[in-house]
């Protein structure tokens, strides 16, 4: 999907999502009946929360033949400013999936952040350029010869949930939520009403009120689907 330079529509968006931590857009997807947030995949490199538009990876057991080009380089050279590399790598639980040169190029390039479900490598060099990257573990085992990069920007299943190109991804230090494009606005809305019931019980807190009268049932009814 081809997209247009950033709006200023756009960039309040962004700055927006930022606000929200994945917990919340997790609790607001399960409340729209959508798959929830993703667990196991950490935060590797720096302390920042991303979000942005995913551009997709497959990679796929090496097949024996030398690769033109390393894997990833094509996402990075599609990516626009603000988006999320995400890349589908369970083929292999025993090298990396992303290194230290990749982080480099998507740097340069503008990218987010990036989402493993795998392994990655090189993460101090990650962590110097400023460039956030979540995955399920580190290791210093090349991919060369082990994985292939198999497609670009085409579905791919991140913790077993569907993420399509260009589906929104917002990722902090409790896991990664997947927002379906099409139903971004419904959960803006959502997690914009939860965060004011929670924002009420942290003023009702501060006034004194105990917790057990702050967190009453209308906070254990806030999943409840909408009708």
């Amino acid at each position: 999907m081809e997209r247009t330079a950033a709006s200023a529509q756009d960039i309040a968006l962004r700055q927006e999502m930022l606000t929200f931590d994945s917990c919340l857009v997790s609790d607001a997807l399960e409340r729209l009946g959508l798959p929830q947030g993703i667990a196991g995949i950490n935060r590797q490199a720096t302390g920042k929360r991303i979000f942005g538009a995913a551009v997709t990876v497959t990679l796929a057991q090496h097949d024996g033949t030398v690769a033109k080009r390393h894997l990833g380089s094509a996402a990075i050279d599609v990516a626009q400013t603000g988006d999320v590399i995400v890349i589908q790598h369970s083929a292999r639980d025993d090298c990396a999936g992303w290194g230290g040169l990749l982080s480099t190029a998507a740097r340069a390039k503008g990218v987010a952040g990036v989402v493993v479900d795998g392994l990655v490598r090189d993460i101090d060099e990650s962590e110097e350029l400023g460039l956030p990257v979540f995955a399920r573990g580190v290791t210093p085992v090349t991919a060369r010869n082990r994985v292939s990069e198999v497609a670009t920007n085409e579905p791919v299943s991140i913790g077993g949930i569907t993420v399509m190109p260009s589906d929104y991804v917002l990722a902090d230090g409790s896991g990664v939520a997947i927002i379906p494009r099409d139903r971004l606005d419904e959960v803006v809305a959502t997690a914009r009403a939860m965060l004011a019931v929670e924002n009420g019980i942290r003023a009702a807190l501060a006034r004194g009120v105990p917790i057990s009268a702050a967190m009453n049932e209308i906070y254990e009814t806030l999943l409840k689907p909408q009708t």
